[in-house]
C-alpha cells in the first residue's frame, strides 16, 4: 500500500489564500484508491482538525512539526504506545512543552529583534498572516512549537547558535521561523510509516512539502517531492520539484504516483 504524507501551507494549500481547489483532482485519487493521506505541519491540533473536517479526512494527523502525532482510536487494530488519550485520539508526545519554549524565546527576545506567536493576540496575527479571527485562534491554540518573526534576518545565524546552546532547535518555515525542542516531521513520520507497516505489511510512502522545514520528513519517505514557491522557485535542489506552485504541483505529484484504474 501507499501512504501520503504531506505539508498544508503552500503545499496542500495556497500560499496566498490557502485553497486546495487545484489539488481536487488528486484529493479525489486518493479517496477513490483509499490511500491514506496524513497531514504533516506546524499548524496546530485545532487548526488541523478544521482542515481535516474541510477535506473529509479521517487519517493520522502530526502536529506543530513532530510535536504531536494523533492516531483516531481504533485505527489500527495493533496497540499502539502513546503518552495519552485525548478526545477519541491516541497521542503520541514528541515536542518540548510550550511553556518551556515561550519562556525560552522571552529570554531570546531580549537580545534579538522578535516577536512570538505568544506575544500577538488574534487580530494581530490574524493581520500578519492573513487568517481569519477564528483561524487566528486555532493558530494560538499551542503545545509543542512556538512559531515567531525575526525582523533582522541577518541575525539568524547568532540567533540559531543561541537556540542551540539551550538545546532547542530554530526551523524555517514557509512563513515563520519556529522554536522547537528535539522533534522534527521526519522522526513523527518514521514512527506512522512503521505503524502503517505493522499493520499492513509493504508500505511505500510518498512525502510532499514545500520548505526547509518539510526536509526531514522529505528525508523520513521512499519518494519525496518539493512543490514550487509562489515565486516559482523551490525551497531545495536535493528533492525532485513537483512541476507547479503548491497545489498546483501537489496535484501532479499525486497523477504521477497513483495511477487511475
Amino acid at each position: 500500500m501507499k501512504v501520503v504524507f504531506t505539508d498544508l501551507d503552500g503545499t496542500l494549500l495556497d500560499a496566498d489564500t490557502y485553497s486546495c481547489e487545484a489539488a481536487r483532482m488528486g484529493l479525489r485519487l486518493l479517496k477513490d484508491r483509499e490511500i491514506p493521506l496524513v497531514i504533516c505541519t506546524s499548524k496546530t491540533c485545532s487548526e488541523i482538525m478544521y482542515w481535516r473536517r474541510q477535506l473529509g479526512n479521517h487519517h493520522p494527523f502530526i502536529s506543530e512539526n513532530g510535536g504531536g502525532i494523533y492516531i483516531p482510536e481504533g485505527y489500527f487494530d495493533i496497540p499502539v504506545d502513546h503518552d495519552r488519550t485525548t478526545d477519541g485520539y491516541l497521542v503520541i508526545e514528541r515536542g518540548t512543552p510550550y511553556r518551556e519554549l515561550t519562556g525560552v524565546l522571552d529570554e531570546l527576545a531580549e537580545r534579538f529583534p522578535l516577536q512570538g506567536f505568544h506575544d500577538m493576540s488574534p487580530a494581530d496575527l490574524a493581520a500578519d498572516a492573513g487568517l481569519s479571527l477564528p483561524e487566528a485562534r486555532r493558530a494560538l491554540t499551542r503545545d509543542y512549537d512556538e512559531p515567531f518573526i525575526l525582523h533582522d534576518r541577518a541575525r539568524t545565524s547568532d540567533l540559531q547558535s543561541a537556540i542551540r546552546d539551550r538545546g532547542l532547535q530554530l526551523v524555517e518555515g514557509g512563513r515563520y521561523f519556529h522554536l522547537t525542542g528535539g522533534q522534527d516531521k521526519g522522526h513523527a513520520v518514521r514512527i506512522l510509516a512503521a505503524l502503517y507497516e505493522r499493520e499492513h505489511g509493504d508500505v511505500v510512502t510518498v512525502g510532499i512539502g514545500d520548505a526547509a522545514n518539510d526536509e526531514p520528513m522529505l528525508d523520513a519517505v521512499d519518494h519525496p517531492y518539493l512543490v514550487a514557491r509562489p515565486d516559482g522557485t523551490y525551497a531545495s535542489d536535493a528533492y525532485p520539484w513537483a512541476g507547479g506552485i503548491g497545489p498546483a504541483g501537489w496535484n501532479r505529484v499525486i497523477r504521477r504516483e497513483i495511477r487511475p484504474d
